[in-house]
């Protein structure tokens, strides 16, 4: 019954696509986390243009 057991663990594939697909999915977050900060830095980039531009042309 043991070694029937065990033999049907090696032959189990579940856990490494579980590990596959956790891989996959930190994988896209760094690429996401990447993405969003750098889009953060351009929109204060443009706030910060847009609040210039103002500030000259209200005169202050």
């Amino acid at each position: 019954m043991l070694i029937k057991l065990l033999k049907k663990l090696r032959k189990s594939e579940a856990g490494a696509t579980a590990i596959e697909y956790g891989l996959i999915a930190a994988l896209v977050s760094v690429v996401a986390i990447a993405a969003l900060t750098g889009i953060g830095e351009q929109l204060t980039t443009t706030f910060e243009t847009v609040e210039t531009e103002l500030s000259t042309a209200n005169g202050n």
